[in-house]
């Protein structure tokens, strides 16, 4: 019977992250500039909410990111929202456009939510760079007019106009660039041959790759290439897929090998011989992960993160011994382990409720888990034993409210412990304790029967009190402390009083 009482207190909620009651339906919108100096103006809030500012301070207004993240002030002695710190769109959202920072405006006594959103802008504050200051590229002197070579890219972090635009090389009589679009978004620079070559000739070319951004003014970086005409060699890598597919655990231990690329080159000799490098690929993905240039085996060299990133599009160039090339692509997907406990944040506390309120708000709290899947679903709840129940509000926000009138007479004090853990292998669980004090009223409460005073047998029982003055020497004001006899008859009202179940033990949510 008592896992039977357990399980009809425990209500479960898919959390789908949708706008209760509570929240206006629609998201205010506002934008910024990167970089932009803290104590920036964005906007007049309290305006915006249509709320004067007497109003926005009583109702303690405030506002919370969806990451926890203080990127917003809100004054409310102006109603002003300011910048709180410098936001670097570029470490915020990375590559994604448009790069929008979610938070809520938070409001109490109703407790009230609006959704609002930051776009912040990109400013040109990064130029174009190649990994390498030097690029090595082996021509063959029989190489036909028009054959294109692949070069490695430069990386630009601003996005839109201010990324990457162009490419364009030094003065030269044999070599032109050629700008290749894969159609992701990004350009690909390729040198394609315009005039035979002749190692007799001229043996060593030297060119300079120029990339350019298109902010106003243009930012620019380059790269030496170093051509060395070699003779002839007619076969180019074959890789035997152009497709290789891994799957790595997020806890892979730094030196794993990953896979072995390979490649075969028919041509014999130096021609034959074959090199391995890594192609048009991000910093991250360098730093991450490395090749064995003479054996194509491919290392974890760094920790994997999930939640960071989820995988990893790899290109690897395969060059034989005469500068021929090709390009296979490595996919690498990260699999997430339960590896991030749940996150609970405190918004405001009730510390003291007086004893003759009911439904009385105690604690607002949020919780998150950055994980996914089981991992990520959370179990959120409180003790069964104490007169509080749990509710849920807005989004991952939640309320821990009294559910009767209290009595301080009874329990001065209650100590209430929110609980939220995970559904993942192993389970991960956070915990916050909350210590709330129920203050005392002049609430008139007395024992149900009382001395016969006047001495007339009104009543039909009598009992002893033992009594204190209440008020100043002289008055005869007075209190009942407890009563001599102790075991009174219960008090009759004419009714019992039903006790309705109440389902507030825990919450499930993803």
């Amino acid at each position: 019977m008592e896992i039977i009482a357990q399980l009809k207190r425990q209500v479960l909620i898919l959390f789908v992250l949708l706008g209760l009651s509570q929240a206006r339906p629609e998201s205010i919108q506002y934008s910024v500039a990167e970089e932009t100096e803290v104590g920036s103006f964005v906007a007049n809030l309290a305006k915006d909410l249509g709320l004067g500012l007497k109003e926005l301070s009583s109702r303690e207004a405030r506002v919370v990111s969806d990451d926890n993240e203080k990127y917003l002030h809100l004054s409310l002695l102006t109603g002003n929202l300011l910048v709180n710190e410098k936001l670097d769109r570029e470490e915020l959202c990375g590559s994604t456009e448009p790069c929008v920072l979610h938070f809520q405006v938070v409001l109490e006594n109703p407790l009230q939510f609006f959704q609002a959103e930051l776009h912040v802008k990109d400013i040109n504050d990064h130029s174009p760079t190649f990994f390498d200051k030097e690029m090595l590229l082996k021509i063959s002197e029989s190489t036909t007019i028009g054959t294109t070579f692949l070069m490695e890219s430069a990386q630009d972090l601003d996005i839109g106009i201010n990324s990457l635009q162009n490419y364009t090389v030094s003065h030269n009589s044999h070599f032109y660039i050629k700008i290749r679009d894969k159609g992701d978004g990004k350009i690909y620079p390729e040198l394609v041959l315009d005039r035979n070559l002749d190692h007799e000739e001229e043996p060593e070319i030297r060119l300079t790759l120029i990339a350019l951004d298109g902010g106003s003014p243009p930012r620019s970086g380059t790269t030496l290439v170093l051509i060395k005409v070699l003779d002839i060699n007619d076969n180019a890598p074959e890789f035997p897929q152009k497709l290789h597919e891994v799957q790595l655990l997020e806890d892979t231990p730094i030196g794993s090998l990953i896979t072995t690329i390979s490649a075969k080159d028919v041509d014999a000799g130096n021609y034959g011989k074959i090199s391995y490098t890594f192609l048009h690929v991000s910093e991250d993905t360098r730093k991450t992960f490395e090749i064995n240039a003479t054996s194509g085996e491919v290392h974890l060299r760094w920790s994997l993160d999930f939640e960071a990133i989820q995988s990893y599009t790899i290109n690897i160039q395969a060059i034989d011994g005469g500068g021929l090339s090709e390009e296979c692509t490595l996919l690498v997907k990260v699999m997430d382990i339960n590896d991030n406990p749940p996150e609970i944040t405190i918004s405001s506390i009730t510390k003291t409720i007086p004893e003759n309120t009911s439904e009385t708000l105690v604690v607002l709290f949020s919780v998150r888990d950055i994980d996914i899947g089981e991992n990520g679903r959370i179990v959120c709840s409180i003790q069964d034993e104490i007169p509080f129940f749990l509710k849920h509000t807005f989004k991952n926000f939640f309320t821990v409210v009294s559910e009767k009138d209290l009595d301080r007479e009874k329990q001065a004090e209650y100590t209430i412990v929110i609980t939220v853990s995970d559904l993942g292998s192993p389970r991960l669980q956070s915990q916050h304790q909350v210590t709330v004090r129920v203050s005392d009223v002049n609430d008139g409460h007395f024992p149900g029967h009382l001395l016969d005073a006047g001495g007339g047998g009104t009543l039909s029982h009598s009992y002893q009190y033992e009594v204190c003055l209440a008020g100043a020497p002289g008055t005869k004001d007075f209190k009942f402390l407890k009563p001599v006899v102790t075991d009174f008859p219960p008090q009759a009202n004419g009714a019992e009083v039903e006790v309705n179940p109440t389902f507030r033990n825990s919450f499930l949510f993803s």
